[in-house]
């Protein structure tokens, strides 16, 4: 079972920059194919002030640059082979573009045991914010943690 008293803990933060390499090789991996993406020309022409990321970069840009990728597994003492990925959200409150240079701390928002012990959900919350300390999204993973059967 997870420690509940790990709700509300801070996990390192991390510093990435969004540099045009790097989202261009995500965007070619998932097959993306809408302009704004890839095109500075049509990201401009559709009111940006730079090429801005799809949806989902942030949860790969915040796990590729962390000294620690995986940190939340050693804080909540668990095995990576119990773990599945339950579930992710994005909520944008600005765009984000190449050329920023974008902060993530995430902290563990929830432990709730499920199935009558069989697993553990655990929520961890990311606040992402800009070079000019804008607040530009959140993410919200839950990770289930399949607990060993007990007699």
């Amino acid at each position: 079972m997870i420690d509940p008293s790990l709700i509300g803990r801070s996990l390192s933060p991390v510093t990435a920059h969004v540099e045009p390499g790097r989202l261009r090789y995500f965007r070619e991996t998932l097959g993306e194919t809408n302009p704004v993406y890839g095109d500075a020309k049509a990201a401009q022409a559709a009111g940006y002030a730079a090429t801005p990321v799809p949806p989902t970069y942030l949860f790969c840009l915040e796990m590729m640059d962390a000294e620690q990728a995986f940190e939340f597994i050693t804080v909540i003492g668990v095995d990576i082979g119990r773990l599945l990925h339950g579930e992710q959200r994005f909520t944008y409150r600005a765009p984000v573009v190449v050329g920023d240079t974008l902060k993530f701390q995430p902290r563990i928002v929830s432990v709730a045991d499920k199935k009558g012990g069989a697993m553990t959900l655990v929520g961890i919350e990311t606040k992402v914010t800009n070079q000019n300390g804008t607040h530009v999204a959140d993410c919200a993973r839950t990770v289930v943690v399949l607990n060993p059967k007990t007699a």
